[in-house]
């Protein structure tokens, strides 16, 4: 089981295809497979939350944060697009008789 986990790690820090898995780990498809299973049952995300809890406690903060950052670029606030709502209208020379 180990050497599937070095092979996730492999793959996760060197961003390469699955199929190019070198030799040196078990075969690809064992450890995709591990690392589906590993994600369906939210074994990544649960590791993710004990480890971030472990830094916080130890910069001596609470184990989960108190409060948020929403940053307005990534939430929309209106159905009106950005870009096309700010811009006013182009009017060609001809048309506006100029």
């Amino acid at each position: 089981m180990r050497e599937v986990l070095n092979g996730i790690f492999y793959l996760v820090r060197s961003g390469c295809s699955w199929r190019m898995l070198p030799n040196d780990f078990p075969p690809w498809g064992t450890v995709h497979y591990y690392y589906w299973c590993f994600r369906r049952e939210g074994i990544w995300q649960r590791i993710n939350d004990a480890l971030s809890e472990q830094v916080r406690l130890q910069e001596k903060r609470k184990a989960t944060p108190s409060a948020a950052i929403i940053d307005s670029q990534s939430v929309k606030t209106t159905e009106k697009g950005g870009f096309e709502a700010m811009t006013r209208e182009r009017k060609s020379m001809v048309v506006s008789g100029i």
